[in-house]
């Protein structure tokens, strides 16, 4: 009799202490994702690798080999929040969703911005064979690996406004406050990120090509395949500010350089972003 009223204060005193506890000690709101979205604005630095650049067109077909590029910073400026400058600086935006605790789907846009630097020299493969009295007609000839500089009346080429990847990710998210002795992760919260995407480029190319009119609208030009990795600090349940670097290849197979649909440009390179964002994570 003795045995069973001990096992039955024991089970009691579990009890309560769990629910004592639970009433203590709620569930933190950071400690659950699935079912949240969230959502991020910043700014990045891009870098890409050197590339070939084929043009075509009604009486030319070159290609330029390895020519070099950077990208074009805004340095910290009021367009990043400047809703009628927004497309100024180099932007990342990304709205997402998290179906796991750890899983999330987003779709978002990487503004980069890709800038062709004038005179440098590069070997040029190919024909130019334009009408004597035509600008650019200069240049005419037979190319075999020649050298030739990049000047004004050559080439201008940009995709400054800018080079858009539109794309698609599924991202990992995974709490690693502990390792810092953070216990109370609502006030702050240290996560690692890793993300694998695709999606299209839609850059809006700025071109002059052998002294031809200024060509400088939006075309869907190509896709693009990305990864990356990165950290995250939450702080006060909702608010965080992200840290990452993305890499991919990038494809663009149908650039428009004139205002004529006969002549197009295309090429291919790697490209790296380092991005810092603020953005909030919400449940539905």
């Amino acid at each position: 009799m003795n045995r069973k009223i001990v096992y039955l204060t024991l089970l009691l005193s579990f009890v309560l202490n769990k629910t004592y506890s639970q009433e203590q000690e709620p569930d933190k709101y950071t400690a659950s994702n699935k079912g949240k979205i969230f959502v991020y604005w910043g700014g990045n630095r891009g870098n890409f690798t050197d590339s070939d650049i084929t043009f075509k067109g009604k009486n030319y077909n070159f290609r330029l080999n390895d020519v070099v590029s950077r990208d074009k910073p805004k340095g910290y400026h009021i367009d990043y929040i400047n809703p009628l400058r927004l497309t100024i600086p180099q932007t990342n935006a990304r709205i997402g969703y998290f179906f796991t605790d750890n899983y999330n789907i987003s779709i978002g846009l990487d503004h980069m911005k890709y800038v062709v630097i004038p005179n440098q020299q590069v070997d040029i493969t190919g024909s130019i064979n334009l009408p004597e009295n035509q600008d650019g007609a200069s240049f005419n000839g037979i190319y075999n690996n020649d050298e030739i500089t990049l000047t004004k009346d050559f080439l201008q080429f940009e995709h400054t406004d800018g080079l858009n990847f539109i794309n698609i990710e599924v991202g990992r998210i995974d709490d690693i406050s502990s390792i810092f002795g953070i216990r109370n992760t609502d006030v702050f919260q240290v996560n690692i990120t890793e993300g694998l995407g695709g999606g299209l480029l839609y850059p809006k190319t700025n071109a002059v090509l052998l002294g031809n009119e200024r060509n400088d609208e939006f075309h869907l030009s190509g896709y693009g395949v990305s990864l990356k990795g990165g950290l995250n600090l939450t702080f006060l349940k909702y608010f965080f500010v992200q840290l990452e670097l993305k890499g991919g290849y990038i494809d663009l197979d149908d650039i428009r350089t004139t205002r004529s649909s006969e002549d197009t440009a295309s090429q291919d390179f790697l490209f790296l972003e380092r991005i810092i964002a603020l953005g909030g994570r919400f449940r539905i």
